[in-house]
């Protein structure tokens, strides 16, 4: 819709995982080796935890594109109890056929696969996205699946990336065997102020974009509206153009942002909280201080 008139290739602000706009802040940057390094030195326990929103898919996707041959991925999204038992979910992500009608019978013919797979000089890799969903006892058999793993022969390696409530689960005194498993974890943080500029005009440029379309200060209000959180940003983005485009400007200016956030608070069911982040209040600050722009 937009497209043409800003001069872009693509959408820039998709809601979708993309690799291709992955940015990586030195956060972001940080993770993605953590997920690497928990792969290449044969981790039984790799926890990566962000806030809704922060970049732990795209991460995902982006190092399942860089896997190679040896290994055999599984990936598990659909976390929740009501969808049925962990090896039922476990054998089908893994393309297992099974006769089995128990949950004794799964587990013998998942251990066949890996045991197999093994002999064929590969690793099982299992990834489950939104681990936060999992139940205490799912994820206790999650542990139970790694029993495979004898000495120093790895033949499954788990990934868990989670909201921070998986984090709590796992300091949960019933779940100490699971969290001293754990080989590599780390907390994927929003962006700053200053990597959120760049997030934009980096998945800009990406699109094709040659010149700035978000001025610094528009820049500044996205970055105060979404706290700094991709998933927010590219909302607040892909609005903000729309607006621009249909106000016939050239660049999206700061009351572009604002007008959007005005009219899309006046219409949305939620209403936001005010926000608690320093980083923000200091931005805010910044906006009323230098351009006597108070944000709403």
């Amino acid at each position: 819709m937009y497209t043409e008139h800003f001069g872009l290739n693509h959408k820039p602000f998709n809601l979708v995982p993309d690799p291709t706009f992955l940015y990586l802040s030195p956060n972001h940057k940080k993770a993605l080796t953590m997920l690497e390094y928990g792969l290449m030195s044969h981790a039984g326990f790799t926890v990566v935890t962000g806030e809704i929103g922060s970049g732990k898919t795209t991460l995902i996707r982006t190092l399942l594109s860089k896997m190679g041959d040896d290994c055999v991925i599984g990936l598990i999204n659909n976390t929740h109890e009501s969808f049925g038992e962990l090896m039922v979910w476990v054998l089908d992500a893994l393309d297992i056929e099974s006769d089995a009608t128990d949950n004794a019978g799964r587990y013998r013919d998942y251990i066949d696969y890996v045991i197999e797979q093994h002999a064929q000089g590969k690793r099982v890799v299992m990834i489950v996205d939104e681990a936060q969903n999992l139940t205490v006892q799912a994820l206790e058999e999650l542990r139970l699946l790694s029993n495979v793993n004898i000495d120093t022969n790895i033949f499954l390696q788990l990934i868990l990336t989670g909201q921070p409530e998986l984090i709590e689960k796992l300091n949960r005194p019933e779940l100490e065997q699971f969290a001293q498993r754990i080989g590599v974890e780390y907390h994927l943080k929003a962006l700053g102020y200053s990597e959120t500029q760049k997030y934009i005009e980096y998945r800009l440029d990406v699109a094709g974009a040659e010149r700035k379309i978000f001025s610094n200060e528009a820049c500044a209000a996205i970055f105060c509206y979404s706290e700094g959180i991709p998933r927010r940003i590219n909302n607040l983005c892909d609005f903000a153009l729309v607006y621009a485009f249909a106000d016939d400007k050239d660049t999206v200016d700061i009351q572009t942002i604002l007008d959007m956030v005005r009219e899309r608070k006046a219409s949305r069911i939620i209403k936001s909280k005010p926000s608690q982040n320093p980083d923000v209040k200091r931005v805010k600050g910044w906006l009323l201080e230098k351009y006597n722009i108070q944000l709403i």
